[in-house]
């Protein structure tokens, strides 16, 4: 079985929400050891909603909520999945999910959301939609089987690695002997998500400077953007958030390279320099 391109970011995702790094060895099987694979919890009361409401909150979960859940709800950079969430099978019309949208996860680090009833209304039918979806699938989720990741060309893979990579990485600076230390799909989950951290590695994350309209500058970790709101954790732990359009700011992220060439690979590329980097031991 080979793994595609969009088919391993889906598996890179679901590892990073899954509890640690998805362990690959015989042991497990096809991946049925990995919390992934289990049945996602059955609605207390399936629901039904409009095709223009769950489009309409298509959009609007994609906006507010799709930075940390996913553009799926199925798990993102620091969000879980919430086709897996119990508070979501056990929600009714948005009795459980309106409350913690409006008010926030301080705990968890999710911030309060201002939000019309009918944007509410929305990202709840989604949410609920992508969750009836989850239920009814067959098989269930599964890990990546070492030898789906086995199939590239490592000289192929150097000389991508060579053109694209080698401006920020050295095969023997940086990554000397990273197979040695990430196999299988933790290895790769490190070559297209390094922002993850991972086993073996600490979560890197980008900082953002913000001047208000006054003048003022705050600079700290980016929290959260998107194309209305710009939101950051300053030194003191405060989280702080503008209207992205009432102020300026610039973001350092030393992984931006990283994402922009998850756009860029094929299935070969992605699969040649994964094997590439599997003969730096």
């Amino acid at each position: 079985m080979r793994i595609t391109r969009s088919g391993i970011i889906c598996f890179c995702m679901i590892a990073v929400v899954a509890v640690g790094v998805i362990e690959l060895s015989a042991a497990q099987g096809r991946g049925q050891a990995s919390p992934a694979a289990q049945r996602p919890p059955q609605s207390t009361a399936p629901q039904q909603y409009s095709r223009e409401q769950i489009e309409s909150g298509r959009g609007r979960f994609a906006s507010q909520c799709g930075f940390c859940h996913g553009r799926d709800a199925a798990g993102g950079e620091s969000g879980p999945d919430l086709t897996r969430s119990p508070l979501v099978a056990a929600d009714v019309r948005g009795d459980r999910i309106g409350p913690v949208v409006r008010s926030g996860r301080t705990d968890k680090g999710m911030p309060a959301f201002t939000l019309s009833d009918a944007d509410l209304t929305g990202i709840v039918a989604f949410i609920h939609d992508q969750k009836t979806q989850a239920d009814a699938a067959t098989g269930g989720r599964r890990a990546v089987d070492v030898a789906d990741l086995q199939t590239g060309d490592a000289a192929a893979g150097k000389r991508y690695f060579d053109g694209a990579c080698a401006k920020c990485h050295s095969a023997t600076g940086d990554l000397a002997g990273i197979a040695a230390r990430l196999q299988g799909l933790a290895l790769l989950q490190r070559m297209l998500n390094p922002a993850s951290g991972g086993r073996g590695g600490s979560r890197v994350v980008a900082t953002v400077t913000v001047t208000t309209g006054n003048g003022q500058t705050v600079t700290g970790k980016l929290a959260y953007r998107d194309e209305f709101t710009i939101a950051l954790t300053d030194s003191t732990g405060w989280y702080r958030s503008w209207p992205a359009d009432k102020v300026k700011f610039t973001v350092d992220d030393p992984l931006q390279a990283h994402v922009d060439q998850l756009a860029k690979y094929t299935d070969a590329e992605m699969h040649n320099v994964l094997a590439y980097l599997q003969t730096l031991k």
